[in-house]
This record gives C-alpha cells, structure tokens and sequence, in this order.
C-alpha cells in the first residue's frame, strides 16, 4: 500500500502494485506477438525481468535509492553494450554528428538512466504516467508504421504498450475505493525504461548507412526529445529550482509540475488533461517545424517546454495578489 506522507498527492492508502499487471500483459503479450524483439536485442527480456524484481521488492520494502540505481545501471549496461541499442549521431545538433564508440555508449547509458528515473518522477497523480504512456507509444508507434515493415516489432510492442496502459488507467482513475490502484516503481520503471529503448530506436531508425551516412529526418534527435519533453522538462526545472534555492538535486520536494496545478486548486484529472494536451502541443510544434535547423527547433521545443512547466507558478502568484 502507498501510504500518504508529505509529498504525496492522495490522502488514503491506496494498493501500488499495478505495475505487475502492467508486467504481466508487457511479459505475456511481447514475447508472443512481438517476439521478433528478443532476437534482435537479445537482452531485452532480461532487462524487463530484472526492473520488475527491483520494482516489486521497492513496492513492498522500500529499497534505499542506491539499490535501485545498480539495477537501472546494469539493465541500460545489458542494452547498451550488450544488444547494441545507442545513439550513434546527434545529427548536428551543437554542430555533432556521428559519435565516438565509447562517448556513444556512455551517452546512452545516461540515457536509459535519465529517463527511467524521471517518468518515475511524473507518476504523482492519477492518470499522468499512463495516459502519457499512451500518448507517447502512439507516436512512436505510427512513425516506426510509416517507415517500413521490418519496424513491425516495434509497433506491436508500442501496441502492447497501449493497451497495457488502458487496463491500468481503467483503475488508476476509478473513484471506487476498493478498485483504486497504483502503478509504483514496478511499472513507472518498466515503463521509463521502454519509452527510453523505443526513443533511441526512434532516433537510430533515421540513420541509413550507405557509401556515407544519411539522415532520413534531421531532425530526428529533437522529435524525440520534443515525445519526451515532459519527464525531460520536468527533471530539470526541479533541478535547477532546487540549485537556486541552494538544496540537494536529490532532496525530494513537491516542485513538480503536478504539484504547481494541484497548488492552483486543479483536480488531479484536470492536471493530467492540462499536462497531457499542453505537451501534445509541444510535439505539433515539432513536427510542423520538423525541417526547421536542428538547433534552432531544440531552442524552440526547450523554450516551449519550460514556458510550461513555469505557467503555473506565475498564475499561483497573479492569483495570490
């Protein structure tokens, strides 16, 4: 049971073992439907099995944060280094293209780590974490569709992703207290973790190897970032709020974006609709800009993204006076 303490957005115990139904219908369905995954990164399922463990022993026990942190390494090491899953190039962004082999695997393994940690960052209110899980595997789901059938795997994955996050959602936002349910750090990690392997899958896709090397979309890069602005944006505006008022990076507050709406008076569906759609926005930006510079279209999406994030910290203070 998650129970209410400082930080928390709900005022009762609520069960927060979603995330092993989430496993279950990811761990069942993937391997059947998508199994041509497993073969081509090898170390995929093994990655899965190892952040459900960690996740449910976090649920149950409580693991000190440097448990977790091991885990998260060695899963994103086994993908990496061991299935090969890395960004290759930034496509000109900062003037970078194709990178070095080992600046290329440390990249990504910040990578993985970032992104895993900070979608379990977003799950603070109902309905966040698994209707941005949908929103974002719909993304990239139709873009691996359009380009090409040998993506197929990749689309029934994000297809699994899809449903799984429609059968939690059917509880996460039930006003039943009986049926009421949590998706914990089992399926927020999970979750992190896929979004993180179909985003740089999304980004090397556009990468075509011929006499020399060309990019199918510039681009590419920013898109993805632009998918996954919100854990992004998120993650570093509660860094660089907790630098400015000279705290930890690692102390936990209630700066989140989700916080500042609840502040505001918002529901928790309210602030998950606002989130949801102001960040839709973000990524028809992008894609209406998409053959914009890369560097010019990473300023835009970056500024957009913490216009965001900011809004509602300055509406708080116009409605306090």
């Amino acid at each position: 049971m998650d129970e209410p303490g400082a930080r928390s957005s709900h005022l009762r115990k609520i069960p927060n073992l979603g995330g092993i139904a989430i496993f279950f219908s990811l761990g069942v369905c993937a391997p059947i439907f998508a199994y041509e995954l497993f073969g081509r990164y090898k170390f995929l399922f093994a990655s899965f099995i190892i952040l459900f463990f960690v996740g449910v022993m976090d649920d149950i026990m409580v693991l000190r944060a440097y448990k977790k942190l091991l885990a998260q390494i060695l899963v994103s090491a086994l993908m990496v280094i061991g299935s090969d899953v890395r960004i290759r190039s930034l496509f000109g962004v900062f003037g970078i293209y194709e990178i070095n082999y080992y600046v290329s695997v440390a990249f990504s393994l910040l990578t993985f780590i970032i992104l895993i940690n900070a979608f379990n960052l977003i799950d603070g209110i109902d309905g966040l974490a698994g209707s941005y899980t949908i929103i974002t595997s719909a993304l990239f789901g139709v873009s691996f569709f359009r380009l090409g059938s040998h993506n197929d795997p990749l689309v029934i994955l994000c297809g699994i992703l899809i449903a799984a996050s429609l059968g939690f959602l059917f509880y996460n936002l039930s006003n039943k207290r009986s049926t009421k349910i949590f998706m914990g750090d089992t399926g927020s990690m999970i979750l992190g973790f896929l979004l993180s392997f179909t985003g740089i899958s999304f980004i090397e896709i556009f990468i075509a190897k011929r006499d020399e090397v060309f990019y199918h979309l510039q681009s590419a890069p920013v898109i993805a970032v632009a998918i996954l602005i919100l854990p992004i944006i998120d993650t570093l505006t509660v860094i660089i709020t907790r630098i400015y008022h000279k705290k930890s990076v690692l102390s936990p507050d209630k700066n989140h974006i989700h916080h500042k709406l609840l502040n505001l008076g918002l529901t928790h569906r309210r602030s998950t609709v606002y989130i949801i759609s102001y960040y839709l926005l973000i990524i028809i930006v992008a894609y209406f800009f998409r053959h914009l510079n890369v560097n010019w279209l990473l300023v835009l999406i970056m500024a957009l993204g913490f216009l965001g994030a900011y809004l509602p910290i300055f509406l708080l203070r116009f409605k306090k006076d």
